[in-house]
C-alpha cells in the first residue's frame, strides 16, 4: 500500500492533470469550428474631462455573443479615429463573461491629448450638423485557457450636434 504522503502526491498529480482538461468543455465549440465571432460595437463616447492638454473619455462597448455557450472575454486592444485623427488607442484588461446568445456592455476609460489636432477638431465642430466619420479597429481577446483573438473593424458617423448641449 501507499503511505499517506504518497497518496496525497498521487491525488495531487491526478488533479493537476485533470484541471486543464476540465476547462476544455466550454472551448469545444472553438475546436470543432462551430464558434461564431462575437459582434463588438462602440455604442457611446462620453467626455469626462476636457482640459487643454488632456482629455478624458469613457468608451462604452457592447459585445453580442451569437454562440450557444457563454463567452469569456479577457480584454480588448483598440484604436479609435475621428476622420483621420487618432482619438485614442490602448488596451483594456477587463475580464467578464457574455452569456450564451446574450450581450454585455463594458466601459473603457481613455486619456488622450488632442492639442496638436485642436484646429482641425474646432473646424469639424463649426458645422455641428455635419457628420464626422469614425473608425474603430481592434481585437477582442476571448477564452480562458485556449484564447482566440477576434479582429474587429467598424466604421460609422456621428453628428456632433447630437452630443453638444444647448
Amino acid at each position: 500500500m501507499f503511505s499517506q504522503a504518497q497518496t496525497i502526491r498521487i491525488l495531487s498529480l491526478m488533479m493537476l492533470l485533470a484541471l486543464p482538461l476540465s476547462g476544455l468543455t466550454g472551448c469545444s465549440t472553438w475546436m470543432t469550428g462551430g464558434f461564431r465571432d462575437p459582434d463588438v460595437r462602440l455604442v457611446k463616447v462620453d467626455v469626462i474631462k476636457a482640459k487643454l492638454l488632456e482629455q478624458q473619455f469613457l468608451l462604452r462597448f457592447r459585445v453580442d455573443n451569437p454562440n450557444d455557450v457563454s463567452l469569456p472575454v479577457r480584454g480588448l486592444v483598440y484604436t479609435v479615429h475621428l476622420n483621420d485623427v487618432k482619438l485614442a488607442s490602448g488596451e483594456s484588461s477587463t475580464w467578464f463573461t457574455v452569456p450564451a446568445n446574450g450581450h454585455e456592455t463594458f466601459d473603457v476609460p481613455v486619456r488622450t491629448n488632442l492639442w496638436r489636432h485642436m484646429k482641425y477638431i474646432v473646424k469639424l465642430l463649426e458645422k455641428p450638423d455635419e457628420p464626422i466619420h469614425y473608425r474603430l479597429e481592434g481585437e477582442v481577446k476571448t477564452g480562458l485557457m485556449f484564447g482566440k483573438s477576434v479582429h474587429l473593424s467598424r466604421n460609422g458617423e456621428i453628428i456632433p450636434g447630437n452630443y453638444i448641449p444647448e
